[in-house]
């Protein structure tokens, strides 16, 4: 398969160096790997090490598997054997090894997989996952977690960097923190963890057909009943009409008995 443009950018050490680290605090990786989809663009890998260089990308491009899984729903995603799991029928021991035969005694260490789907702007997602000799656990999401938002502060000022320059990092800083404080709510409200948080937010913002950003926004400042306070120099987000009754309409669902 193709290298990744990444390969050939300074940041790729970076990238690989925390994936490195992810490896080391989950016993049992074989391989880790970051994958993005820009702007609408298909998901691909951006940086990968050890049997992710090869199982990622086979994911992405050829078989399917918990990675684009992970990308298209917005939920965090665990498998107990990769290779049998009945959602991905074409990724198997026999497609895998057919495609790269040489790594055969590798694949048949290969069990689990977890991978833990993000975001670094508006209409770019981001999934950070592993390989493991073991059952994909909560445990590996939860170390994939602690490292999700230095992998995605990575990404935005290298996008920014290559953009518009600091402005649009401001921006996506504003609209991620905006969303972080959200996702802050949900988890107190409805006593669950962020990556479900997140998975409401997105859900949401679907169902009401309203930006992520600017629904988070709104859930705060209905929540505070006055306007998001914002640092001199960031970009203010207004939510739309639409942002709101969306708020309204999912805190009532939040606070209603058996909602």
């Amino acid at each position: 398969m193709p290298r990744s443009a990444a390969d050939d950018i300074p940041v790729a050490v970076l990238l690989r160096t925390l994936l490195d680290r992810v490896s080391g605090d989950i016993p049992g990786t074989l391989g880790a790997a970051i994958s993005v989809a820009r702007h609408g663009e298909p998901l691909t890998v951006l940086v990968a090490t050890g049997i992710g260089d090869r199982l990622a990308p086979a994911q992405t491009q050829l078989f399917g598997g918990p990675v684009p899984e992970a990308a298209a729903t917005g939920d965090p995603t665990l498998t107990d054997d990769v290779f049998t799991d009945s959602r991905w029928p074409k990724l198997t021991l026999d497609s895998i090894t057919g495609q790269f035969p040489q790594l055969t005694s590798t694949w048949r260490h290969v069990r689990g997989v977890a991978a833990l789907p993000s975001y670094y702007d508006e209409d770019s997602a981001l999934v950070l996952s592993v390989t493991l000799d073991h059952s994909g656990t909560s445990e590996a999401l939860r170390v994939l977690t602690r490292y999700e938002a230095i992998m995605v502060a990575t990404l935005v000022v290298t996008e920014a960097h290559g953009a518009a320059g600091s402005e649009q990092m401001m921006a996506v800083l504003r609209s991620r923190a905006a969303i972080e404080q959200a996702k802050g709510v949900i988890v107190s409200i409805r006593r669950c963890g962020p990556e479900e948080a997140w998975a409401t937010l997105r859900r949401a913002s679907q169902e009401f057909n309203v930006k992520i950003r600017d629904l988070a926004v709104a859930l705060v400042e209905h929540l505070s009943h006055t306007p998001q306070s914002t640092p001199e120099g960031i970009p203010v987000i207004v939510p739309t009409p639409e942002a709101r009754h969306a708020a309204e309409r999912l805190w009532t669902a939040f606070t209603t008995p058996g909602g």
